[in-house]
């Protein structure tokens, strides 16, 4: 095909793109691509999607079949998940695979890829497709990180295009070019400009990368493109014909890069056993993570406040394919689909619900709500309030397997390894004693004397809430609620209360978490009756409050009395007879 050819071809695609709004795609229909998912798991995939929902009739007339429950459900709304799901790495590697380059006179790229243009090649980028297995975290406004696997797959697509210079003629001199090489030399992964992983040169490479021992890094995806172009000079003379051939060369390298977080776990564990024999557990990591398993069976389980969606990166949607003299905007046969973290609504739970762990604390940075980032066609559960990011979460349970533990990251395929804190990672935790008496009292208040103690050693147990970590410190936070005040006691473990109302008085200890003391408490109650009758002055403001009360009714019977001996009996009868 020549170049009027292809220029008359370019600009029809062009025109057709503009009449058939290719630039608004949609994603694929779930289930007519054969990417290794099923309907129900590839309807899952678009969050972006604009969810116009029809029903089944309208859907069995549009395209002459029935879709199923999970089908029909993402039609209309967005589907999230407990867990990191695998269809995202799964899409995107097999839908890579239809990604293909244009050829020597054609460029195909995306939109957004930064273009390089030289002396003889033109339009040539390296951009990158997708790295898997990844998430991106929704954290707050601006800070949408994109979590990495240690080990894992940056996938790109490399592609140009070669100006051959046109022919000319003058006199009886002929000048002509043409392609005699081209191709790309080699691509490389860079971390942080230092080569981490590298291959023969490809219009798709996929690079397997390890990294370790890293918490950021700026990857970027580089391609060395070369050509080289015959010249060839023919002049005609009388006798004879001269030909001269020269070849020039050029090298052109282009690169994309993206920033990203490495994401390797290391979890640090607590635990503590109750007087009763319930096991606590808490488990606290630096970064955004998923939640753990407490027995083999992974039936007792605890997760924080993320869960998942996935969605497509709608820069892939359309690809533009110029040549020499026009370009055109097509519909993407490759979308990559990224996993997507954010805090829900739903918040920290465990499982199962009824008869599960007790979920007991849970401790973080408070960060505003990140419903900003996540943009346009997304219906999920976000919260739309500032939130913690439960980077620590404890449980009580019954029954808790050390040796099972597991823990699990927001990066599919990711887990904690688990780590001895530095200070230990037991807890006692023990029965406290709390006690309650009236000390002194009158008619108008009492003084209630409440005091908290170790129950085994008898020591006093100080309670200070000016601590603000869990896990750490050598002050103990917690309270003494009674007669609706919060009360904290000194360092006798006493506290004074002072009653205005008499009554039945119940005290009640909330000790802080475990997670910070060591030894830690459970909580316990006492109670005290304050009454006026308990003291003599109680019992004298009664006979005097009494007395002033029925000083009527003693008048009044005074007065009958003496009316009656006044008359006397007989002037009584006489006057009523």
């Amino acid at each position: 095909m020549n170049h009027q050819e292809l220029s008359i071809l370019m600009a029809g695609l062009l025109v057709t793109s503009l009449v058939t709004g290719i630039v608004a795609a949609d994603p694929p229909r779930p289930g007519t691509e054969g990417n290794e998912l099923t309907e129900n798991e590839s309807a899952t995939l678009w969050s972006r999607d604009a969810d116009n929902y029809i029903t089944q009739e309208e859907y069995r007339q549009r395209y002459g079949e029935d879709r199923s429950a999970v089908h029909q459900v993402a039609n209309g709304t967005d589907i999230t998940f407990k867990r990191p799901p695998a269809t995202a790495a799964t899409w995107t590697r097999n839908d890579f695979e239809d990604l293909d380059a244009g050829g020597p006179d054609t460029s195909v790229h995306p939109p957004h890829a930064d273009l390089e243009d030289g002396l003889f090649i033109e339009d040539a980028h390296a951009t990158i497709f997708g790295v898997q297995p990844s998430t991106r975290g929704h954290l707050e406004a601006g800070e949408t990180p994109l979590y990495i696997a240690p080990n894992g797959t940056m996938r790109g697509f490399i592609d140009y295009r070669v100006r051959v210079p046109n022919g000319s003629s003058s006199g009886n001199t002929t000048i002509s070019w043409s392609l005699t090489e081209h191709e790309i030399e080699e691509v490389r992964l860079k971390k942080n400009g230092k080569t981490i992983a590298e291959r023969d040169g490809s219009h798709t490479p996929a690079l397997d990368y390890q990294i370790e021992d890293d918490w950021s890094a700026n990857l970027a995806l580089e391609a060395e493109i070369s050509i080289r172009l015959k010249k060839t000079v023919r002049t005609d003379l009388v006798d004879q014909t001269d030909v001269d051939v020269t070849y020039r060369t050029e090298s052109r390298n282009v690169s994309d890069s993206i920033a990203v977080e490495i994401y390797d776990l290391s979890a640090y564990p607590y635990y503590a056993e109750y007087p009763n024999g319930d096991a606590g557990v808490a488990i606290f990591q630096s970064r955004p993570w998923q939640g753990y398993t407490l027995t083999e069976d992974g039936e007792a389980r605890v997760r924080g406040i993320w869960r998942f969606y996935t969605a497509r990166n709608t820069n892939w949607d359309t690809l533009v394919r110029s040549n020499r003299t026009a370009s055109a905007t097509v519909q993407s046969d490759a979308i990559p689909v990224y996993a997507h973290a954010y805090p829900s609504r739903i918040g920290p739970r465990a499982e199962p619900v009824r008869d599960g762990p007790e979920l007991i604390d849970t401790w973080g940075t408070d960060r505003p709500s990140p419903v900003g980032t996540i943009g346009e066609n997304i219906n999920i559960d976000i919260v739309n309030q500032s939130y913690t990011t439960t980077y620590g979460v404890a449980v009580r349970a019954e029954n808790v397997d050390r040796e099972a533990l597991h823990v699990a990251g927001i990066v599919r395929g990711v887990n904690a390894s688990i780590a001895e804190p530095d200070a230990g990672s037991e807890r006692q935790l023990r029965r406290s004693n709390l006690t309650a008496e009236v000390i002194q009292q009158n008619q108008s208040q009492a003084t209630l004397r409440v005091e908290l103690r170790d129950n085994q050693t008898g020591a006093p147990i100080t309670l200070d809430n000016s601590r603000q970590y869990p896990i750490g410190g050598t002050t103990r936070n917690g309270y003494i609620m009674v007669a609706d005040q919060r009360v904290e006691t000194n360092a006798s473990g006493v506290a004074i209360v002072t009653l205005d109302e008499p009554g039945i008085y119940t005290a009640r200890y909330h000790p802080g978490s475990w997670l910070g003391h060591n030894p830690a408490y459970v909580n316990d109650s006492a109670t005290a009756r304050w009454h006026p009758l308990g003291t003599i002055e109680g019992w004298f403001a009664l006979v005097f409050e009494v007395g002033w009360q029925l000083l009527p009714f003693f008048v009044m019977f005074y007065a009958g009395k003496r009316l009656l001996r006044m008359l006397g009996p007989e002037d009584i009868f006489q006057r009523n007879s």
